[in-house]
């Protein structure tokens, strides 16, 4: 399995730091073989001391140049500054409170790519496209992967119904399932659920076929509950 913490615009260096020592004891302690993510702010980017083969530290974001003159971004110079080779691209939020277009999405796919990034790729539909039914929800999803390379030996999908991102509302279980069994006609890499994940919900979820893990944001910001779901997945693996 595969469980990612977004850390969105939450969390200081000094707390991730915090969060971090903690998690990689936790890690350790409970002989997690789960591949576990964290994706901090740019500000709490350093070079933690973390001994777990499993776990890594990852961008939410990034601007798809080695460097140059663009005011406010981050590119490939300041990354390999921290050895950061992990990478959100497509998420929600940049689509639609930041105005990405799939057209910018793929640029940026395609340069990490590139540079050989582990990427974590999100699709996910609006609540007006979901009431218009399936076949409009995998239309929608389908077009968020033009110009994606699926067989890129990197990639993770991400599916992420915008409706269900932090608003305390999951998806039914048959229609994670209906979607991942969808895209796994398509793509063979490793596909996750995000929307709302919490200790209460995550072992149904991970128990659905086709989900190989969970990309989590709010439960993620509190160690403690990040920690109480990467138990419930390896409790679910050994099920």
């Amino acid at each position: 399995m595969i469980i990612a913490a977004n850390f969105k615009t939450n969390h200081t260096r000094e707390s991730t730091r915090e969060y971090l020592e903690k998690l990689d004891s936790f890690l350790i302690k409970n002989s997690i073989k789960d591949d576990v993510f964290v994706f901090p702010p740019f500000t709490a980017l350093n070079r933690y001391a973390i001994i777990s083969d499993n776990l890594e530290i990852g961008v939410q974001n990034a601007y798809p140049v080695e460097k140059g003159s663009f005011t406010g971004e981050i590119g490939l110079e300041q990354l390999s500054e921290f050895k950061v080779k992990n990478i959100i691209i497509g998420h929600s939020e940049r689509r639609h409170i930041l105005k990405e277009s799939q057209e910018f999405v793929a640029e940026k796919f395609s340069f990490f790519k590139s540079n050989g990034f582990r990427i974590i790729y999100c699709v996910g539909e609006p609540i007006e496209v979901r009431e218009k039914g399936f076949e409009a929800v995998m239309d929608y999803i389908y077009s968020q992967l033009e110009n994606i390379d699926l067989n890129y030996d990197k990639l993770i999908v991400a599916y992420e119904p915008v409706w269900a991102i932090g608003t305390g509302l999951s998806a039914k279980e048959e229609d994670i399932k209906e979607v991942l069994d969808a895209l796994r006609l398509k793509i063979k890499s490793p596909l996750l659920y995000g929307g709302s994940v919490k200790p209460s919900n995550a072992k149904e979820i991970l128990r659905i076929p086709n989900c190989d893990g969970l990309l989590i944001g709010t439960a993620s910001w509190d160690v403690d509950t990040f920690c109480d779901i990467i138990m419930i997945s390896k409790l679910v693996a050994e099920e």
